[in-house]
């Protein structure tokens, strides 16, 4: 904790720009006002019912009442269509899927949705990956998730978009500790504390979080610390953010099958570690200028330092012409760092330190205009805005040679391999301009407009070009489009609407893609980069349509609300990780055609007071998806389980890690309005390994998982609390991909590694309030 309190020193505050009808209220008066953020930046909302999408909506309430480990942990088993996959096998890092399309911590995933914080892109400079475990859980005041290719938000938002919302002390006045502590040692501490004298206020929050993880060699450790200083006026708002975190994260991924059979505690090679160190501030107000019409706008600093070790097994061996040699898979010498040939010996066969190490500086802000005034003597919304974002990306990798230790771990020799070394510099630059419209055709029916200009300027400068080759890597690489989206919603009936939108967003290849683009020279991720080929960027088009209502004229007392909706979404030009070698992570990334998700979603939520008596209110909700994601066009592929071969993706085949069927339900109960009992459970469906894109092998069965919450409030100060995961101790897979095992465990020849899911835990806590 003291690495968290010397925090607090460097530590000013955070932001989030509001209307004036709306400005910083609790998120319970947000849910009854019935009003959504239609920008990133905010300051522009309209009512829910004129939007042509479900949006689903969280509260920090429903965080701290779901005891939670992070966002992406209430996600998973609340909302719908979202599911999580452990590929990392660490708590903080996981990948979050929603209608089959990724925001993931791990380089190379194909990203495709944007977070944002505050208005602010979260999606990293480098490859749009997101670090879930830059910001804690109990400084989220909301979060919205906006469904399809909704344009306004930008680069990534090719299945959806989420807003991420910090609490400031006009909407969390108050002072709270936090402690809990159970299995795996796990414990966390944290202190939330928030003021306002109705001109001025703050809101600080501070967060440890310490475990040992339920697998071997995988201890944990994340700090975090968040604050805000804020200033509301008569017509305007300034908030001042900085945001900071210490995370020293271990997730040794997947395992053979064989290996997990013997032990589901086992992991194969390790450690995987990630180390991540952020620093976040922005500057952002907004003001009034008339009763219609409001101007806000942000400017931000962001830099964050990401460093990785990966302890591995080797393909590297003694050469077939001579064992004095060492040689790699394609029985060609090994060259170190100095030019010299690497003599073999077991200090250097058998095993690699992988390591990198990433600095990202990002700078930019947005300015909007918000315009609620009546056109034609209808009722219209109109915002206009444009952001600017530059980044500075330094990039270093090595591979260093080594032995596995008894227990699979690695001892490091003090030789590099110079293919391996990277040193790449890279600017990134990119403009948007935006504007959405929502116009009342008549009281029940409006149409939305809404279009962005993306602009994007990447700059790759190879910083180690080794004597008489040519320099691959370098190259300047711009990508423009404009996205447009149109849409209506119909209120059919007081509690009966229908929606109905097109839209369209778009994805530039990543600095990460075009730094591994050749065919011909196959890089190993995330360490070792070769030349940048031009790809097109990810075009996504989607449809879809729905009706949404409420039952509580049937329910009386109730809150019964409901949806049904299809969606079709069509990767244009998508880009794909085609494995390359023997290692799962050697390979190239390409375009390949057309990629499609579609599928049908169902939801319904029941808040039911006093239902048996007059000391019981009652909570349900449930949602369930069908997602079918196949590949439109063919292409070749590696074998998964011969190298040697390739084999060929036809139409139709169903794209990896993806489930078909989602099924999530919750029910709870608050007796006497003290003691509150709560049970969660979910369904994933079967999914193909990642690398079979053919579907050539069997599937990655699905998994059903079911998880318990309690709290008894001892009265409005003090409150005891615990859950308890995995109720009935089910041995499941999240994730699935393809691997040799058998140089490091004779015998293991499956080829299949899994993710194991985490058995039974439960932990206890307290909640002290102010």
């Amino acid at each position: 904790m003291k690495k968290i309190a010397c925090g607090i020193f460097g530590l000013v505050s955070l932001l989030d720009l509001t209307v004036v009808m709306a400005k910083d209220q609790p998120a319970v008066l947000l849910e009854e006002v019935k009003v959504t953020g239609v920008t990133p930046l905010g300051s522009s909302y309209i009512a829910e019912d004129k939007i042509p999408a479900a949006i689903q909506t969280v509260s920090s309430r429903q965080l701290e009442k779901a005891q939670s480990l992070s966002l992406a942990d209430y996600i998973n088993r609340y909302l719908g269509s979202v599911h999580i996959n452990e590929a990392q096998n660490n708590p903080l890092q996981p990948d979050v899927y929603y209608r089959g399309f990724v925001a993931s911590p791990i380089l190379g995933l194909p990203q495709g949705l944007s977070v944002y914080l505050n208005g602010v892109r979260f999606n990293e400079a480098f490859g749009d990956s997101v670090n879930w475990d830059l910001f804690s859980k109990g400084a989220i005041d909301s979060m919205s998730l906006y469904p399809g290719s909704n344009p306004v938000y930008g680069l990534n938002t090719l299945g959806g978009a989420i807003s991420i919302k910090t609490k400031t002390g006009f909407s969390s006045p108050g002072h709270q500790l936090e402690i809990y502590g159970g299995s795996w040692d796990r414990h966390a501490e944290e202190l939330m504390s928030g003021w306002n004298n109705g001109s001025w206020g703050y809101f600080l929050d501070l967060h440890n979080f310490d475990e040992q993880g339920w697998r071997n060699f995988s201890p944990s450790k994340a700090k975090q610390v968040l604050g805000t200083l804020s200033w509301r006026g008569d017509k305007g708002s300034v908030d001042l953010t900085l945001a900071a975190n210490d995370n020293d994260l271990r997730g040794n991924g997947a395992a053979p099958v064989q290996l997990q059979a013997q032990d589901r505690k086992a992991v194969f090679t390790h450690f995987d570690q990630t180390v991540t160190r952020l620093f976040f501030s922005e500057l952002s107000g907004s003001y009034a200028l008339t009763d219609d019409l409001e101007l806000s706008g942000n400017a931000y600093f962001r830099q964050n330092r990401i460093k990785t070790f990966n302890g591995d097994n080797s393909d590297f061996a003694d050469c077939s012409f001579d064992d004095s040699l060492l040689c790699d898979d394609d029985d060609e010498t090994v060259a170190d760092t100095n030019g010299n040939n690497v003599s073999a010996s077991n200090a250097v066969e058998g095993a690699t330190n992988n390591t990198s190490a990433t600095q990202m500086r990002s700078r930019g802000g947005s300015l909007q205009t918000v315009f609620n005034k009546d056109l034609f003597r209808h009722e219209n919304h109109l915002t206009v805005g444009a952001d600017y974002n530059y980044a500075e990306v330094h990039f270093r990798s090595d591979t260093e040679l080594g032995r596995l230790t008894d227990d699979r771990g690695t001892l490091g020799s003090g030789v590099f391999v110079d293919e391996s070394k990277v040193r790449l510099n890279i600017n990134t630059e990119t403009i948007g301009v935006f504007l959405t419209d929502s116009f009342s055709i008549t009281d029940k029916l409006t149409a939305t407009l809404a279009g962005r200009y993306n602009h994007i300027d990447i700059d790759l400068k190879n910083q180690y070009i080794r004597d008489g080759e040519t320099d691959d890597l370098s190259g300047k690489h711009s990508f423009d489009r404009l996205n447009p989206s149109a849409g209506l919603s119909y209120q059919i009936i007081d509690n009966l609407g229908a929606y109905g939108s097109y839209s369209e967003s778009s994805r530039a290849p990543t600095p990460m893609e075009l730094s591994c683009a050749d065919s011909d020279k196959p890089c190993k991720l995330p360490n070792a980069f070769i030349s940048d080929p031009p790809l097109a960027q990810v075009v996504a088009k989607t449809w879809e349509g729905g009706f949404r209502g409420d039952l509580d004229s049937l329910t009386g007392r109730g809150n019964f609300k409901w949806n049904l909706g299809y969606f079709n979404t069509v990767n244009h030009n998508d880009i794909i990780f085609h494995r390359a070698g023997g290692i799962a992570s050697q390979g190239f990334f390409s375009n390949v055609g057309q990629t499609r998700r579609y599928g049908v979603e169902a939801g319904a939520s029941v808040n039911y007071p006093q239902l048996f008596s007059r000391i019981d209110d009652w909570h349900f909700s449930a949602n369930y998806t069908y997602l079918n994601a196949r590949f439109l066009d063919g292409f070749a592929v590696q074998n998964p389980l011969d190298n040697s071969q390739t084999i060929n993706v036809a139409r139709g085949d169903r794209i990896p890690t993806i489930p078909e069927h989602i099924f999530k339900a919750s029910i709870a109960v608050d007796l006497w309005r003290s003691f509150s009992l709560g049970i969660n459970g979910m369904y994933n469906g079967d999914q193909f390994f990642r690398g079979d894109e053919a579907n050539t092998t069997p599937h990655l069965a699905g998994y059903w998982l079911f998880n318990a919450t309690a709290e008894y409030k001892v009265n409005k100060h003090f409150a005891v609390f615990g859950k308890l995961d995995n109720i009935f101790d089910k041995n499941y897979n999240s994730f699935g991909v393809y691997g040799n095992a058998a140089e490091v465990l004779p015998g293991f020849d499956n080829g299949r590694f899994v993710s194991p899911g985490a058995p039974r835990a439960g932990w206890l806590g307290i909640r002290l309030s102010i």
